[in-house]
């Protein structure tokens, strides 16, 4: 089936929900870009994301990421994944809602622990006690994620690409943003 994307879909939830795999495989079955917001701030910054929290704290960093997300809705539409905390700040929520459509991957915290336990790439995770942060910021960030758009249970034994079907068949009762043609 060939389809029309009539507005970006971002990936909102927490690290390790499988954003950035899944909105990748969104992509290439829908036949649209895909872009990651950590990835765009990265190359305009010629620093990873970690060597931006450290240097420079998560208040500069969430004002670029604010930056890069209008831009980013601007351009065509496309599959956009986002960094866990950009769909915190009520300005990023305001921004998808106005010009895209936001996909909460609703992953339990086990699931979510089993996917970034052995990754040291998460900043906010570089604590003594890293499941204990997962879980604060899971308890934190839930109910906001659950105000997007559309939430899409993800389950361990789901394939990268099953995931990805299950949201294009949730953003497929979405007229306004995706058609069948």
């Amino acid at each position: 089936m060939a389809w029309v994307l009539k507005k970006t879909i971002v990936m909102v939830g927490m690290m390790g929900a499988g954003k950035t795999a899944v909105g990748r495989a969104l992509a290439a079955e829908l036949g649209v870009p895909f872009l990651d917001s950590d990835h765009e701030i990265e190359a305009a910054a010629n620093m990873t994301i970690a060597e931006i929290f450290e240097r420079d704290g998560e208040p500069f960093f969430r004002a670029r990421e604010t930056e890069v997300i209008q831009r980013l809705l601007e351009g065509d539409p496309c599959v956009l994944s986002t960094g866990g905390g950009a769909y915190l700040a009520d300005r990023n929520r305001s921004l998808i809602s106005e010009k895209g459509l936001a996909v909460w991957l609703n992953a339990d915290l086990e699931l979510l622990w089993n996917r970034v336990k052995h990754r040291d790439s998460r900043p906010l995770l570089k604590t003594p006690d890293p499941k204990g942060t997962l879980t604060a910021l899971y308890d934190a960030r839930v109910p906001t994620y659950a105000k997007a758009d559309l939430s899409v249970p993800a389950e361990q034994d789901l394939s990268i690409q099953d995931m990805a079907l299950r949201v294009i068949e949730a953003v497929a009762t979405r007229s306004d943003v995706l058609e069948a043609v």
